[in-house]
């Protein structure tokens, strides 16, 4: 795979930053790869190596209908000669162009229901019967989210030559996040944008990682998801439409498009002093964008 590592990061300017004295930096790993974007190879990198040392060759992990974490997984997983099994939330298959990219990429599907996804997933019994019906695999969590994909998350950090007062980015299931928070300076401070009502879940993921005592420097913000989920409206599809038409970058409505919605909400609030400097991680996803018949 042609991995455009590190990634690289491009000031954004507008008379609205201008006039707020306000500096935002984009770290593009949303350009690291056309399918693999954003934070997705980082957070399969070293559980791959994992994988294929401990002799496996197959991958199972968990994701929605839309799952970007399970859209490149499959196609990663493909490329190193891995097999993939993508346990979905929901009772039965949906057609989604996601789904459908996944079965072409040799992944297994096996569908869970929502309520048992979520009490359920990790279980040992139901681990087990994976493994009666698949047969053995390398269990990667949902999102990557462990202390492998941590680890490749803390490397994005690493690739910055420069110090930001602010990092921020936008969280699932706080893999990323935590990844920047252990890998950021004492002076530097974290901001995780939340797109959907599960902060609390997400900052005890975090917290897992990144317990208090040792880590203070962060926090999450939740004030703009909209309604939870995917959830969007008009005044979200406006705004994406009109970023992409000031500063030529594409954002998804899952994530990415709910995080610069929020962030400039709390810059024309005046909540960072002028010349803050502010270095936001651009997680890609914009492959979810066909699940809401949106285009650019």
């Amino acid at each position: 795979m042609n991995l455009k590592i590190p990634s690289i990061t491009t000031k954004i300017n507008s008379n609205f930053l201008h006039k707020k004295k306000v500096d935002i930096f984009i770290k593009r790993d949303d350009l690291i790869h056309k399918i693999i974007s954003g934070n997705k190879w980082r957070k399969l990198k070293y559980n791959f190596q994992k994988a294929k040392a401990e002799g496996h060759n197959t991958v199972l992990s968990f994701g929605g209908v839309y799952s970007n974490h399970l859209h490149a997984l499959s196609y990663a997983a493909n490329q190193h000669e891995l097999y993939s099994i993508g346990v979905v939330r929901g009772d039965e298959f949906k057609n989604t162009s996601t789904l459908d990219f996944c079965v072409n990429q040799n992944m297994k599907l096996e569908f869970l229901s929502r309520n048992l996804y979520r009490i359920d997933k990790y279980s040992k019994t139901r681990i087990d019967d994976l493994m009666k019906k698949f047969g053995s695999f390398y269990m990667i969590p949902e999102g990557g989210n462990n202390l492998l994909g941590i680890r490749g998350c803390e490397e994005i950090i690493e690739e910055i030559n420069h110090s930001f007062d602010y990092v921020c980015c936008a969280v699932g299931t706080g893999c990323t996040a935590a990844g920047l928070i252990r890998s950021m300076h004492n002076k530097q401070h974290f901001i995780g944008f939340c797109p959907f009502k599960k902060v609390d879940e997400q900052r005890n993921n975090i917290l897992n990682y990144c317990p208090s005592q040792l880590y203070k420097n962060w926090e999450l913000i939740s004030d703009n998801h909209f309604g939870g989920f995917a959830k969007v409206n008009s005044n979200l599809l406006k705004f994406v439409r009109q970023f992409n038409l000031e500063y030529k970058i594409q954002l998804d409505l899952v994530y990415m498009g709910k995080l610069f919605y929020s962030l400039f909400n709390l810059i024309e609030n005046d909540f960072f002093p002028k010349k803050t400097q502010i270095l936001v991680l651009h997680t890609g996803g914009n492959q979810g964008l066909e699940g809401f018949n949106f285009s650019y």
